[in-house]
């Protein structure tokens, strides 16, 4: 550990600061949230899968013992039932509260964690609108988003100035979820120990109020702007926030009105008491959280909707075969994408993905692509369904066939949730679990 960074936390901690070093001894925190898109928290915990302990961070973050192994692989994983999530991540969504049919922009969103926790809360109303501006990380963002069955997004690869000049006070809730020098996570990222320096805390200051200054044009009047990073320098947290309201007057910081944590810092001229820090005492690895309300008025981009596709016969036939919740499609460049509102048009953004990826016109076939079954708002409506039986999950999950009399595409199904789909042929079900996710073990 560096020296200089440990003679800043001793500054800060002061008494505890001992608390802290004994710590750094100790693994860290793992946790896991139930994605309620897919499953209640009481019916994942009547399944009885992994000794679980509440975490005082979100109603649905969950302790998850260190030995625990393999759950990254667990069909309970694949299916999207659970986000494996460091147990303080959750704290932020929690200070920023998305209700149903709020619209809410997630800024920074790869990997995750807060986008697919914010669509759980949202459950398939309003819109969230996820960014990330490395490309390698937006397709993360998307295979999680994917995953947990989430359909009323849109997952972009933009610059947040880019993408907030043209969304001008479309939201009730942002969330910035900042890029920081991440001293919370030292026990776990090696590489983030490696880089710090104060000049690092320093850069990474400027490029959090710059992403804050995007923010600031995205949020509707009244609308929510949260801000969290899951670093402990003072730079990075409350300084961060003063600079931000001097700049912005009609921006109000409110109290984050939740249990967890403690008060910020002292002597940056905001009040202490509204913020929240997280620190490895206080039963998680590090946050710092901020919330703050927009008083003034803003002015509106126009909202451009695009027009709905009509789907040819082989599309038409295989939805109506299936089943699925009533949705807008959208067809580009033969792949079908469905929404339960119209399609939103974005210029010169690049844009990973809108609503559900549905499937491909492959020569006049369609061909469903493994989102679809995934995709909770659909889970109610299948038509031709098949749970597999305890001895048949690995086999499904290692790419074999299952014996099954039905013909057709039918859902896949792990404890009611879907996890997947076959095609049979009145024999056998022809495994169409993506290559790419296949195990052998869990």
């Amino acid at each position: 550990m560096k020296q200089d960074f440990l003679d800043r936390m001793k500054e800060m901690l002061n008494d505890e600061y001992a608390l802290y070093l004994e710590t750094l001894q100790q693994p860290p925190y793992r946790g896991l949230r139930i994605n309620t898109l897919k499953i209640g928290i009481d019916e994942f915990q009547k399944l009885d899968l992994y000794a679980l302990k509440p975490t005082p961070f979100a109603k649905d973050s969950f302790y998850l013992d260190a030995a625990v192994s393999g759950v990254g692989n667990h069909p309970s994983h694949l299916s999207g039932m659970i986000y494996l999530q460091e147990p303080s991540a959750a704290s932020a969504v929690s200070v920023l509260d998305p209700q149903e049919n709020d619209w809410v922009l997630d800024l920074c969103a790869a990997p995750g964690g807060k986008s697919t926790q914010i669509a759980a809360r949202l459950n398939n109303t309003g819109f969230l609108l996820s960014n990330e501006i490395e490309n390698s990380r937006a397709n993360i963002l998307l295979s999680n988003m994917e995953r947990c069955g989430v359909s009323e997004m849109m997952v972009s690869n933009a610059t947040p100035a880019a993408l907030c000049e043209q969304v001008k006070g479309w939201f009730d809730k942002v969330l910035v979820d900042a890029p920081c020098s991440g001293e919370g996570m030292f026990k776990k990222n090696a590489k983030a120990l490696e880089d710090w320096s104060i000049e690092h805390v320093k850069a990474c200051q400027s490029r959090q109020l710059h992403i804050l200054d995007s923010a600031y044009q995205a949020l509707k009047q009244e609308g929510v702007l949260v801000y969290s990073t899951c670093t402990y320098a003072p730079e990075e947290n409350e300084l961060v926030i003063q600079k931000f309201l001097a700049a912005h007057k009609d921006m109000e910081l409110v109290d984050c009105n939740v249990k967890f944590g403690r008060a910020g810092l002292s002597g940056y001229n905001i009040n202490e008491a509204y913020v929240r820090r997280i620190f490895p005492m206080d039963q998680g690895e590090g946050h710092f959280i901020a919330k703050m309300v927009k008083r003034g008025e803003q002015e509106l981009s126009p909202i451009k909707e695009i027009k709905a596709s009509k789907l040819n016969e082989a599309v038409q036939d295989f939805m109506n075969k299936q089943g699925c919740a009533p949705l807008h499609f959208y067809e580009q460049q033969g792949k079908v994408y469905g929404r339960a509102a119209p399609f939103i048009k974005l210029d010169k953004i690049r844009i990973l993905r809108q609503g559900i990826e549905c499937g491909e016109i492959i020569k006049n076939r369609f061909e469903p692509h493994h989102a679809f079954y995934l995709a909770s708002v659909n889970q109610p409506y299948f038509k031709q369904s098949y749970e597999l039986k305890p001895d048949e999950i690995k086999t499904y999950l290692h790419g074999d066939v299952i014996n099954a009399e039905l013909k057709g595409y039918t859902a896949i199904l792990y404890q009611g949730v879907g996890i997947g789909f076959a095609k049979g042929d009145s024999r056998i079900l022809k495994n169409k679990f993506p290559k790419g996710l296949r195990v052998n073990s869990f």
